[in-house]
């Protein structure tokens, strides 16, 4: 019969740069929550014929934009669109899947 040695708990060594991505994760996520609820509002508004032409076409370019942006945050910081997928508990299923 052998004696284990007690079980260490596995320590998380933080670096610099993890933390870094970490964070922008966190960012991006809710930033593309964010962008897809006012692409939603702004799709609503166009089809309530609420929006005057030069809204529609500022609105539709700041989302374009805005997404262009994000994509190359995400690049920079080596993130997919599948590392934003967190657990927001119930906002989960607001995003859509493989924004």
């Amino acid at each position: 019969m052998t004696v284990e040695e007690p079980r260490r708990p596995r320590r998380y060594e933080l670096a610099e740069d993890g933390v870094e991505r970490d964070l922008m994760k966190l960012v991006l996520t809710v930033v593309e929550l964010l962008r897809q609820l006012m692409e939603r509002q702004a799709l609503r508004r166009f089809d309530e014929g609420d929006l005057t032409e030069r809204q529609e076409e500022s609105l539709g370019v700041g989302l374009m934009r805005l997404e262009q942006a994000m994509t190359r945050l995400r690049e920079e910081f080596g993130l997919t669109p599948q590392d934003l997928e967190l657990d927001l508990g119930p906002l989960n299923g607001i995003l859509e899947p493989g924004f």
